[in-house]
C-alpha cells in the first residue's frame, strides 16, 4: 500500500465549490480521476449500535469522489 489513498471524497456547500476543488487540487496532476457526478448528499454517522445521527446539522453538503487512475 502506497501513502497515496485510492479515493479522495470532498465535501463542499456548493456545486460550484465541488467541482473547483478538482482544479484547485490539481488531482488530475496528482493522479486522479472524477468518479461519478457531483450531487447533493445528507451525512449521518453511527456510533456503535446507536441510531445513525445527522452530520453538519442535517443540512446537505456535495460530494465528489477523486480515485486514482491506475486502480
Amino acid at each position: 500500500m502506497t501513502d497515496t489513498p485510492d479515493r479522495v471524497t470532498i465535501l463542499a456547500k456548493s456545486f460550484t465549490e465541488a467541482a473547483m476543488e478538482f482544479h484547485r487540487s490539481k488531482m488530475s496532476e496528482r493522479g486522479y480521476r472524477m468518479e461519478g457526478r457531483i450531487e447533493p448528499h445528507l451525512f449521518q454517522i453511527v456510533d456503535g449500535m446507536e441510531p445513525a445521527q445527522d452530520l453538519f446539522d442535517g443540512e446537505p453538503h456535495f460530494a465528489v469522489t477523486f480515485v486514482r487512475k491506475d486502480i
